[in-house]
């Protein structure tokens, strides 16, 4: 690799899950790339941290489901070079009424695409999980190849990879200043970089840096509570047990999806969280006074008490996480509108980290100026009117 005052063929700002795998992706193309990381790692303070994420082809979109289908691979192909388990598989059961669309258009998606799964009536699902308990009219869908992601595994074995392939990680480096040109030079509080692509996978702090460019996205920052509870009887809703991940859509009392993974990070807790949360500063996640989420907590408390019995309904540890939303919770996967060579991903909005294989290609494409592999048309920044543009 180059030394710092050389130019590199393309640096990446924020080592999360996306721009882990974008800077792999730059890497096992043999090209000179640079991810900058503004906190030391690993740190809790973005959206990748934490041991677990869901995986699943279940999308009421086919693109998302079509992505899925590499993404998988990718996946494999990383657990096999990094010699230790970053997935599993339980399935994936979506929970809802037997009339809600969602449901139904998931369910046309997966059949669409040639995935295996599984309709359930509220019988079978007794049958099949009888510590669920379901609301009269609920029906179950199994998403056969939904799993579990293995989180802070899989950004460890992406960091490791990209250095061994020649790549520099430098955390603790936060950027203080970004020239466009050709190259780009990119200023951190002690270093100077220079490079012909900039690739920004910022999160929550995505804005900050664009705004000196000239734009500003439609992103919202949601701090979200990470929830753990407390098995009655350890391993009742564990892998063990074959226990699936779920994703309960459109159920009374919650407006916003509800999701779990079967116990395994903490023994005896399974995890169950609100796809939802409250207004945050990135910089003030973990302050005291920002930190009143008893709505959200209470509306999960509930949704175990009266689905989960075998959980009690109580948290017995709660974590916080940053969601970065678009309007209609799609990606920004696009180059910024004057200087093509400033790659944007952004937007993730808390269903991200299973695509990152594909995304981090794409944003990989994107910066080299290659073809993209799959149609961007959902992912252009030119779907929001209003981008802010009055500087450019």
């Amino acid at each position: 690799m180059a030394a710092q005052n050389d130019l590199c063929d393309a640096i990446v700002i924020g080592a999360g899950i996306q721009g882990c795998f974008t800077a792999y992706h730059l890497a096992k193309h043999g090209k000179g790339v640079i991810l900058l990381e503004q906190f030391f790692l690993p740190h809790s303070r973005g959206s990748s941290h934490g041991q677990s994420r869901i995986i699943r082809r279940a999308y009421p979109e086919d693109f998302y489901t079509q992505m899925m289908e590499e993404c998988y691979q990718i996946w494999a192909q990383l657990e096999h070079e990094a010699g230790t388990q970053l997935h599993r598989q339980t399935g994936l059961l979506l929970l809802g009424m037997k009339e809600n669309s969602e449901l139904k258009t998931i369910q046309a998606t997966l059949s669409r695409q040639g995935v295996e799964h599984q309709c359930l009536s509220a019988e079978e699902l007794k049958q099949r999980f009888p510590n669920v308990r379901l609301a009269r009219g609920e029906v179950g869908l199994l998403d056969k190849s939904g799993g579990v992601l293995y989180a802070d595994r899989a950004l460890r074995a992406l960091q490791d990879a990209i250095r061994c392939l020649g790549g520099l990680v430098c955390d603790g480096e936060k950027v203080t200043d970004i020239k466009p040109g050709r190259p780009v030079t990119v200023r951190s509080a002690s270093r100077t970089y220079r490079a012909k692509s900039l690739i920004i996978t910022a999160g929550p702090w995505t804005n900050r840096l664009l705004r000196p460019l000239g734009i500003e996205l439609p992103l919202q920052t949601l701090r979200i509570s990470v929830c753990y509870w407390r098995e009655k009887v350890p391993g009742s809703y564990g892998v063990s047990r074959t226990f699936p991940c779920f994703l309960g859509l459109g159920l009374s009392a919650a407006p916003h999806h509800i999701y779990g993974l079967p116990s395994g990070e903490y023994p005896g807790l399974m995890k169950v969280c609100y796809h939802h949360g409250n207004d945050a500063d990135p910089e003030a996640r973990d302050c005291p006074e920002a930190c009143s989420d008893s709505q959200d907590v209470g509306i999960l408390s509930r949704f175990v008490r009266d689905h989960l019995p075998d959980l009690e309904p109580q948290p017995a540890v709660v974590e916080r996480c940053l969601y970065t939303n678009t309007p209609d919770e799609h990606f920004i996967l696009d180059c910024h509108p004057k200087y093509d060579n400033i790659v944007i991903g952004a937007g993730f909005s808390g269903h991200g980290f299973k695509l990152s294989p594909v995304v981090g290609k794409i944003l990989y494409e994107l910066s080299m100026k290659l073809t993209p592999s799959y149609d961007l048309t959902p992912f252009r920044m030119s779907r929001f009117p209003d981008l802010g543009k009055a500087h450019l």
